[in-house]
């Protein structure tokens, strides 16, 4: 009996040991990743990754800078649905640039494109309109020929 209650309490001093070094590692790597500028609209933010760049700068170069932010066309409207994409963005995210795990260059994934095309009509919904589009909403694709709009470079 007393061999395992010892037992028990080293298992248990492990356990806790293991989960103080894995909660600070990553309070260190959100603290690294500048992780509560997530919390936040700022366009700046989604620079924090080497592998925006290119994206940011055509943003900031583009006519959609006077009007949006990175949040204005890819995250949902509804603070619920921000911080749910955010939450599935950002465990993904932190999972792909830690395992170096996604394409170059940076593809957007079927979830968030179908975000941007839900803003884009948001935002654009009388021009929409006035083209006469019967098509559902799923049908409709921006991009097929706006694909250059917001992150061109050539702006």
């Amino acid at each position: 009996m007393r061999h395992t209650k010892f037992t028990f309490i080293v298992w248990q001093r492990i356990t806790i040991l293991l989960l103080i070094i894995f909660s600070a590692s990553s309070v260190v790597t959100f603290h690294h990743a500048r992780g509560t500028s997530y919390f936040f609209d700022d366009p700046l933010t989604c620079n924090n990754c080497h592998i925006m760049r290119e994206q940011f700068d055509g943003w900031n170069r583009s006519t959609h800078k006077s009007v949006t932010t990175c949040y204005s066309c890819h995250s949902p409207q509804d603070v619920i649905g921000q911080y749910i994409a955010k939450g599935r963005n950002g465990v993904y995210h932190s999972f792909a640039f830690t395992t170096g795990y996604f394409a170059e260059p940076i593809q957007i994934t079927s979830f968030n494109s179908n975000i941007v095309k839900k803003n884009c009509l948001r935002c654009h919904e009388n021009a929409v309109q006035m083209m006469g589009l019967t098509s559902p909403i799923e049908a409709i694709n921006c991009i097929t020929c706006h694909g250059n709009v917001g992150h061109n470079n050539r702006y």
